[in-house]
């Protein structure tokens, strides 16, 4: 089956619409003749002369008649398809997006940025959905739109990325643990009971290279998969959470912070988006809104 010639659509609404040849060609741009040659092409790729002498002039035919606003809406639509998006209105917009969020944002982040889009754009609802691991075919599909996180090997090369802030970790442990009477040197921080968070269940982290050039290696007694499960187990034990220090504004009373005591590992967090959203205004503003909120990069 051929493909029809779509630029036949601006002529047959030309033609339609001014009732001349003369006249559209003249709104076209085109000259008599080409015009002539146009409306030849229309009427055999319709089987309908569309347009017929009567006296001086020309009239259309019942089926011209009855295609014209179809016709015009049809071109209306094409143009409004093919022109740059127009000017956002955040009053007006209603639309669902859906965070893929690292452990802790919605606890840290959350009340703000929905405090923040129901003032500028009440129409508008987040769906945060859990990140159970790094890849990126959900950014892909378009399941998720935005998400946050650490940059790794698995983040497909064509995800884009803009940093939001900087993190390290902290220690953490109930209070009345031992680490929370005395000062905290490698050696007594390595010698308790620890918990470990790998999302992918690796039994060394990023604090462990942290210990090795010390000469330090620390008892590793359980792994769990997010900071929110180390703290509930550091809370209710004498376990070491090892954790983000972001993750730890939320906590309530009744657990102690620490710094560690050598060089603490940072973090970069950053949020990451397929290229078709790019360009799309609305993802556009809610990018420079999670930004904004987080603080951007610092």
């Amino acid at each position: 089956m051929t493909t029809p010639d779509f630029n036949l659509l601006i002529t047959l609404d030309a033609v339609l619409a001014e009732g001349s040849v003369a006249k559209a060609a003249k709104r076209l741009g085109l000259s008599p003749s080409a015009m002539s040659r146009a409306l030849a092409r229309l009427r055999e790729t319709m089987g309908d002369p569309l347009l017929v002498r009567a006296g001086r002039g020309l009239v259309p035919t019942p089926r011209a008649l009855a295609l014209r606003e179809q016709v015009s809406q049809l071109v209306q639509d094409a143009e409004a398809v093919l022109r740059p998006a127009g000017q956002l209105n955040l009053k007006q917009l209603a639309r669902t997006f859906t965070l893929r969020s690292s452990d802790g944002f919605v606890e840290n982040f959350g009340p703000a940025l929905i405090a923040r889009i129901s003032a500028e754009a009440p129409g508008v609802r987040l769906r945060f959905v859990q990140k159970l691991n790094k890849d990126s075919a959900s950014l892909r599909d378009g399941s998720v739109d935005l998400e946050t996180g650490v940059i790794s090997e698995t983040t497909g090369p064509e995800v884009r990325t803009r940093a939001l802030f900087r993190d390290h970790f902290i220690g953490v442990v109930r209070m009345g643990h031992a680490l929370s009477q005395v000062d905290i040197t490698p050696e007594r921080f390595a010698s308790g009971q620890h918990v470990l968070v790998s999302r992918r269940g690796l039994d060394r982290g990023l604090v462990d290279e942290a210990l090795q050039p010390l000469g330090l290696t620390r008892e590793i007694t359980t792994i769990v998969s997010d900071f929110s499960a180390a703290l509930a187990l550091a809370r209710s034990t004498d376990l070491i959470a090892t954790v983000s220090k972001h993750h730890t504004q939320a906590l309530s009373d009744g657990m102690y912070r620490f710094p560690l005591p050598f060089p603490a590992p940072e973090i970069t967090i950053s949020m990451l988006w397929h290229p078709r959203m790019e360009a799309d205004p609305a993802h556009r503003w809610l990018r420079g809104v999670v930004f904004e909120v987080c603080g951007g990069d610092k």
